[in-house]
């Protein structure tokens, strides 16, 4: 079987895997967020951390919930890994300096997982299990329960009533991800991933010698890693660790895993407010952007030239050989179109039209299918900006689900959508000009970094304020400029955007539902969906663009 042929394959394994998932599990998500009733287990949670399930919550107090909670998870995860040397299981690894552990907690945190360190040669079992593993559910079902507030915000009407956070961060967490991360973990640990607290011990090599290696609680990490859209690994080769990822089909579940819960999102999204042909045409929209970015990465990939890539079937430097051109393309689109930064290959490596790919889908937003709710609101923010520019066509009031787009929401949509190219391109520029930010750049040349070094830069950026959390890997990122700018990033990338979605979601709420007539944009119609996609891409090109001229589309081109 060609290479090419294994590709497709593969893309149609997963996409009928998708299909069978996405009514019964995003009908399952509406029920979840929709119930009035609590299990017996959230009603403990409840009475421990002192909150009332069953109080509706207005835009601020919903963000005040939000914002508190991941202050305590930074400060928490900050303290574990300060004290990592005198935790058990530590193994004899030193408490993480005091700048990459603030990078790290802000990482995990924001749902990033950004790494500026190697898994097994820093952390413990307590900071992995207790610290990092227990970020990536409450981060993932943090993000989830904004998207819910939104969704509530075109579906209530005169109240201003979002709901209520902790209901939302608990369900999500217990009904949700919980179940789905057991299940997946089973499949994982059967296929041949690690599920131990080992410590380190000698193994020998096919070469001769030994190395050493770590146990761990693999299996359980990596699930979560996937599920929540986070991918933070427990090894420095992340999911190219065949303990982590041991064969092609773990690849496949993976890339599943990953995708799952974005895309039946929308599902839940058209079940709540009462119109499921909406949540179609969310759904199509993210569908055609993945689809035309895994296809036109895995031609860049195979379209090679010259013997050696020839010789090789393909691109394969830095690629896993288990996986071939095609299974890494899909993982590498995957990931940067949701804000999920798991690598199964090392996008450092890839063709630089194929890296200018992948920082063009996290450039977008991660919207497409986009992280772990976080997709689903952005989206969400951008149809809006859809419906105002067709009011502004044909000169009509826009009009979203039955709530008029007015100036308060249309402000709040612009100010979404600037504040992740501020702090990329802002961060990125100081970078270059200051001699200890370039002297990370492994590419530095005698005149200056030149175009990949450059790419390298503008990816980390991009990767941190999009949450994604992969990299180059030819940039030093652990030291104290990138770390501090990085973890900052990913903080105000992470929740400055929150505060307007919250907001435009208590304005929404707050609105008497306007009348559907005849000149009413039909937003559920395949003509919508196409505008959408046009809006998502002129905006990012607008956006982007110089950026992108002077990084991957330079190297390719020369």
């Amino acid at each position: 079987m060609s290479p090419i042929l294994a590709g497709v394959l593969q893309l149609i394994a997963l996409v009928a895997a998708l299909a069978l998932a996405y009514r019964p599990l995003g009908d399952y998500m509406a029920a979840t967020y929709s119930s009035r009733k609590h299990l017996r287990v959230e009603k403990i949670i409840y009475r421990c951390i002192g909150a009332n399930p069953d109080t509706e919550m207005r835009w601020p107090a919903y963000l005040r919930g939000v914002l508190a909670f991941s202050l305590a998870g930074v400060l928490f995860l900050y303290l574990l890994q300060r004290l990592q040397g005198s935790l058990p299981l530590s193994f004899g690894f030193a408490s993480i300096s005091p700048d990459q552990a603030f990078n790290t907690a802000a990482s995990f945190v924001a749902n990033t997982n950004w790494q500026s360190y190697s898994g097994e040669q820093a952390m413990g079992h307590v900071v992995q299990t207790a610290g990092l593993a227990v970020q990536n559910f409450v981060s993932a079902a943090t993000g989830m329960a904004v998207a819910i507030a939104l969704v509530r915000g075109f579906s209530r009407t005169r109240t201003g009533d979002l709901g209520n956070f902790w209901a939302d961060l608990v369900r999500g967490t217990v009904r949700v991800l919980i179940p789905i991360a057991v299940v997946g973990a089973l499949v994982l640990v059967a296929c041949g991933a690690i599920q131990n607290f080992s410590g380190i011990h000698e193994v020998g090599q096919f070469m001769g010698g030994t190395q050493q290696t770590n146990g761990g609680a693999v299996a359980s990490q990596e699930v979560i890693k996937e599920l929540g859209t986070n991918g933070g690994g427990y090894f420095n080769a992340n999911s190219a660790h065949p303990f982590e990822n041991p064969n092609g089909f773990t690849n496949l579940f993976e890339v599943f895993l990953i995708l799952v819960i974005p895309f039946s999102l929308t599902r839940t999204f058209g079940k709540l407010v009462g119109n499921v042909r909406q949540g179609y045409a969310v759904l199509a929209t993210m569908g055609v952007i993945w689809l035309g970015f895994t296809a036109l990465m895995m031609w860049t990939e195979f379209a090679h030239g010259g013997p050696a890539l020839q010789a090789a079937g393909g691109a394969m430097e830095g690629k896993e050989a288990r996986f071939g051109i095609g299974g890494s393309s899909i993982f590498s689109v995957a990931t940067t179109l949701t804000s999920t930064g798991a690598v199964d290959s090392f996008h450092d490596s890839f063709t630089a039209f194929g890296g200018g790919i992948q920082l063009l889908g996290m450039m977008l937003g991660e919207i497409a299918p986009g992280g772990v709710g976080s997709g689903l609101y952005g989206m969400l923010v951008m149809a809006v900006i859809a419906v105002f520019i067709a009011g502004l066509m044909v000169g009509r009031t826009p009009e979203y689900l039955g709530k008029k787009i007015g100036t308060r929401e249309i402000k709040l949509a612009a100010c979404y959508i600037l504040i992740t190219p501020t702090l990329v391109l802002g961060f990125t520029a100081a970078s270059m000009v200051l001699p200890d930010a370039l002297g990370s750049i492994a590419n530095t040349k005698a005149l200056g970094a030149g175009p990949h070094g450059f790419s390298e830069v503008l990816y980390a950026f991009t990767s941190g304020a999009n949450n994604n959390g992969s990299a180059f890997g030819g940039l030093n990122a652990n030291t104290p400029w990138y770390n501090t700018t990085i973890g900052l990033a990913m903080l105000l990338g992470r929740f400055l955007p929150m505060v307007f979605v919250l907001a435009l979601a208590g304005s929404l709420a707050g609105q008497k539902p306007v009348p559907e007539t005849a000149g009413t944009l039909r937003t559920e119609k395949p003509l919508f969906a196409g505008l959408l996609v046009g809006t998502i891409l002129i905006i990012t090109g607008l956006t982007y663009f110089p950026a992108l001229a002077l990084g991957p589309i330079a190297e390719g081109l020369s």
